[in-house]
């Protein structure tokens, strides 16, 4: 499992439609420093999901993470499961009782929650190849794996430019 830590490079998305806007531009630090940027992944479809330890549907939807990333990541789609616990060893207690594969960044100012204009967790972002958010949930009790996995499969069924 990689383990990141974020930063924040620039504010809230700006505005590309009504409904969609670009991705903030954050920057992320790997357990060694390494930098990346969220905007590495354009011409990638992204899966950011923002969850804390102390959240009852979080634990739920987790898992489902994992399937999502095993069944999807050849095909060009990242899941990135972003924790906004203000104590990074409640994470840790939440990542070793749920193992997973998916891609860990740790968020525990809320710098990067904000920067998406979440309001609460879980919330999920699906950005596309172009780094516009095309759909987002906050709640994920009315979003299944399914729905999910239709929207990433229509994004792959889109041609990218």
């Amino acid at each position: 499992m990689l383990l990141i830590a974020i930063n924040i490079v620039s504010g809230s998305g700006r505005a590309v439609a009504a409904d969609r806007w670009m991705a903030p531009s954050v920057e992320l630090r790997g357990p060694k420093g390494t930098p990346a940027r969220l905007s590495d992944f354009k011409g990638k479809i992204v899966l950011v999901k923002f969850w804390a330890s102390w959240c009852p549907q979080c634990a739920e939807v987790f898992a489902s993470l994992d399937g999502l990333d095993r069944d999807y990541r050849a095909r060009g789609v990242e899941v990135i499961a972003v924790n906004v616990d203000e104590h990074r060893s409640n994470a840790d207690a939440f990542l070793k009782a749920h193992p997973s594969r998916v891609r860990v960044l740790f968020d525990a100012r809320a710098r990067a929650f904000a920067a998406f204009g979440a309001s609460g967790v879980p919330a999920s972002f699906l950005i596309d190849r172009r780094g516009v958010i095309r759909h987002s949930h906050e709640g994920d009790t009315d979003v299944s794996p399914r729905e999910y996995r239709e929207e990433i499969d229509a994004l792959l069924a889109e041609s990218p430019r």
